[in-house]
C-alpha cells in the first residue's frame, strides 16, 4: 500500500512495485488519475481514494485491502505537500496543513495498517526528505513536518521490531516531481535553491530515486537512500545547524521585503492543488455573462 500514489514518487513506486510481481493499493485524493495508472499497471490493483489525514478514512482502506488482498506485507507512507517562504509571512492554515499531511497523515497511515503489518510480520516504509537532515530556511513547515515523521518512524522501530515488524525511513533530495517543478516556479523557493552548495542544488531524476526505494523495501531496510550521497550528510547533521544559522542570515538579507498585506504563498505543485481542493472543493464557475 502507498500513500500519494496518484503523482510523482508514489505513482512510479507502485509501478515498480507492480511490475515485480506485488498487488498494489493506490491511497491518494485523485481518484481519477490513480484509475488511469491502476489500469496500465501489470498486476491486480486496488484504488482506494482517501485522505491520510482522516483516521476514519485510513481504517477503512485497511479494510478494503485486507479484503481484497487478504494481507498487506508492506506500507509506505510517501504522501506529501509542501509550501516554502519566511515564516513570519506564511498562511497559518497551509503551515499547519503541511505537518497534518506529512506527520499526522503518516501517524494515521501507520495506526491503521499497523495491525495487519504486525500479522504478517511485515515493513512500513517512511517517506522522508534531506529537509529531515537539514533544517533549511524558508522552509519551516516542510522541515519540522520531515523530521518528525523521521523521528516518528525511528521511534516505532524500536516499539515494534522485537514483533517482527521492520520500519524503513527513506531520503531524498531534489527530485524530479510535480512538488519540486512547483516549488521551482515559486520566486523565491526556485531562487535561493539555486543558490544551495553542490550537490543539493540539483534537481535528480526520480526514476533512480524510486529503484533504490524498491531496492530498500526488498531489504526491509531501516535507511534508505533515493540519492547516494546523502548517506554521507548523516555524519554532518551535527554540524549543520549553525552553519546554516550562519549562512542563512547572509542570505535573508538579501531578500527583498514582501509586500505588506500580499497573499503568502499556498501549497506547491499540482499535489498542492489537488490537496486544497479536496478542502476547499472546486473553483466555482464564472458568472455568465450579461446579454446584450
Amino acid at each position: 500500500m502507498v500513500t500519494g500514489a496518484a503523482r510523482g514518487i508514489g505513482e512510479l513506486l507502485v509501478r515498480r512495485l507492480s511490475g515485480r510481481g506485488l498487488r498494489v493499493a493506490l491511497v491518494g485524493l485523485e481518484p481519477e488519475r490513480m484509475r488511469e495508472v491502476a489500469d496500465s499497471l501489470p498486476g491486480p490493483a486496488l484504488v482506494l481514494p482517501a485522505d491520510v489525514t482522516d483516521p476514519a478514512a485510513m481504517r477503512e482502506a485497511a479494510r478494503r485491502v485486507r479484503e481484497d488482498f487478504g494481507r498487506v506485507d508492506v506500507v509506505v507512507a510517501n504522501a506529501g505537500v509542501a509550501t516554502g517562504g519566511p515564516f513570519a509571512d506564511s498562511d497559518d492554515a497551509t503551515w499547519r496543513r503541511v505537518i497534518e499531511v506529512n506527520l499526522i497523515g503518516s501517524a494515521a497511515t501507520c495506526r491503521a495498517f499497523l495491525p495487519d503489518l504486525l500479522e504478517s510480520r511485515g515493513y512500513f516504509l517512511q517517506v522522508a526528505s534531506l529537509a529531515a537532515i537539514v533544517p533549511a530556511p524558508m522552509m519551516s513547515a516542510y522541515c519540522a513536518s520531515k523530521s518528525g515523521a523521521e523521528a516518528f518512524a525511528h521511534a516505532l522501530r524500536a516499539e515494534v521490531g522485537h514483533r517482527g515488524v521492520d520500519v524503513g525511513v527513506a531520503y531524498l533530495s531534489w527530485t524530479d516531481t510535480d512538488m519540486v517543478r512547483g516549488a521551482d516556479e515559486d520566486p523565491v523557493l526556485g531562487g535561493r535553491r539555486s543558490n544551495l552548495p553542490w550537490p543539493a542544488n540539483r534537481t535528480y531524476p526520480a526514476g533512480p530515486a524510486v529503484d533504490r526505494l524498491v531496492a530498500g523495501i526488498e531489504r526491509r531496510a531501516a535507511h534508505v537512500y533515493g540519492q547516494r550521497w546523502l548517506r554521507g550528510m548523516q555524519a554532518l547533521r551535527p554540524l549543520l545547524p549553525a552553519v546554516l544559522g550562519t549562512l542563512g542570515k547572509r542570505e535573508m538579507r538579501r531578500l527583498p521585503p514582501g509586500p505588506a498585506g500580499g497573499t503568502p504563498p499556498g501549497l506547491v505543485g499540482a499535489g498542492g492543488a489537488a490537496d486544497e481542493r479536496s478542502r476547499t472543493g472546486p473553483d466555482p464557475a464564472p458568472e455568465p455573462a450579461p446579454e446584450s
